[in-house]
């Protein structure tokens, strides 16, 4: 079991080599929610091996379909629904979990799910799916702490406007609106590229989803969708949190399988901090990115995290800790999560200087960090304590490991393939 298990770094070691980045956990975890809407058999290329992934296709096996995978491709046949209620233990496993009461309300009618889980990073309500979907036409009661949903005569159109541009109430929409009578427009959409993986796919199926990426989506229910084939984009949060790493041992890396426009607002801050950062690729398509670091790191002075295209709450860890050894005061002003500093803590014992206060962590760098035994409690956080131990001087111990299997597919193996001395026990 993950929970067992540790990751031991002995830092100080450079990294050289090549990267091929997963693909894309957010991405991937809606996409599989979404072959409920399909009556027969999709194809997901490139998705990654997680356990996060790895719940989602048992939500789908609760509810009936067949999933199978080989190697990097996931089948889900979805041809039968047997069931319409997601037990409590595999809501618990994820807080993405929600994303399944779209695709199974509008297809069945009916859904019955309890509150999901997943990193405790303060309240991330999902009052705005509900209020979606309840004038979509859904009758939702909470009782018990379970979500009893119906929508005896199916979902219709309608026109939401989200108060805050949430990545997962706009997902849930969509994937209710596709099969719903008439057209929903959702206005303050997210625009995160997940969006636009998502709509995507559904488009590929049959549906009619335009718009996406910006702030309006609009999403023309049609009666039925048809299964497809479908690779799932590169997982930029991953594409990060490696050039990081790099930023933190030193050496040069190239990624791979990346899109480079997705990751600018972590690559702007990279060469701010005195990165070398460029990416290439074939056909107009920038799907690689070269990063190496030969002098010392300087602060990128504040950072604030926003939603797309701003910079990422998901990136703020490993870069925190990135900034641990940059020389000057680096400010992060935290946007998204009340709680996405639960790693600070476990930097100082590393030698990092870190105070905080609210959403705001304020860091001074310091010439070098010292191995220590570590506690991941969280999927970034647990990031950013890697990241962190392949900069310190010595061994550094990290349990929690299965916080970061949610997100990262055998990290220590990846960092190992390009010079790091790391390994899980």
């Amino acid at each position: 079991m993950a929970e067992q298990q540790r990751i031991v770094i002995n830092g100080g070691r450079r990294l050289e080599g090549e990267i091929a980045v997963q693909g894309a956990k957010n991405s991937a975890l809606p996409l599989l929610a979404a072959c409920v809407l399909c009556g027969g058999e999709s194809a997901l290329h490139n998705c990654p091996r997680l356990s996060d992934c790895d719940a989602a296709c048992r939500i789908l096996e609760c509810l009936g379909c067949k999933c199978k995978r080989e190697q990097t491709t996931v089948t889900v046949n979805a041809s039968v629904i047997k069931g319409t209620e997601v037990p409590t233990s595999l809501m618990r496993e994820m807080r993405s979990s929600i994303v399944f009461l779209g695709p199974v309300l509008t297809r069945c009618r009916s859904c019955r799910l309890s509150f999901p889980g997943g990193c405790e990073l303060g309240p991330r309500p999902i009052d705005f799916h509900l209020a979606a979907l309840r004038e979509m036409g859904a009758d939702i009661e909470e009782k018990h702490g379970y979500l009893e949903c119906t929508a005896p005569k199916g979902l219709h159109g309608a026109r939401i406007a989200l108060s805050f541009s949430s990545v997962g109430a706009t997902e849930n929409i969509m994937l209710a609106a596709a099969l719903a009578r008439g057209v929903t427009e959702i206005h303050n959409a997210a625009r995160e590229p997940e969006i636009v993986d998502l709509a995507d796919f559904i488009n590929k199926c049959g549906g009619r989803v335009s718009g996406a990426g910006g702030s309006t989506v609009a999403i023309e229910g049609v009666e039925s969708l048809s299964p497809c084939e479908h690779r799932i984009m590169p997982d930029r949060i991953a594409a990060a949190t490696y050039l990081c790493c790099c930023g933190a041992a030193g050496g040069e890396l190239i990624l791979t399988d990346v899109n480079s426009g997705d990751l600018r607002p972590i690559t702007a801050v990279l060469e701010q901090m005195g990165c070398s950062v460029y990416s290439y690729g074939k056909k107009r398509e920038e799907n690689n990115i070269f990063i190496n670091l030969h002098r010392p790191l300087i602060s990128p002075g504040t950072i604030r995290t926003n939603v797309h295209p701003g910079f990422p709450t998901d990136a703020q860890p490993p870069l925190m800790a990135l900034t641990t050894i940059a020389s000057g005061t680096t400010v992060f002003v935290e946007n998204i999560f009340e709680n996405r500093f639960k790693h600070a803590s476990e930097l100082t014992r590393l030698g990092a200087k870190i105070s905080v206060e609210g959403k705001v962590a304020v860091v001074t760098g310091v010439k070098s960090l010292s191995g220590a035994e570590l506690v991941a409690t969280d999927l970034r956080g647990g990031a950013a304590l890697i990241t962190a131990g392949l900069a310190a001087e010595g061994t550094s111990k990290i349990s929690g490991i299965c916080h970061v299997d949610r997100g990262y597919e055998s990290i220590e193996k990846v960092l190992r393939s390009v010079g790091a001395d790391i390994r899980r026990i």
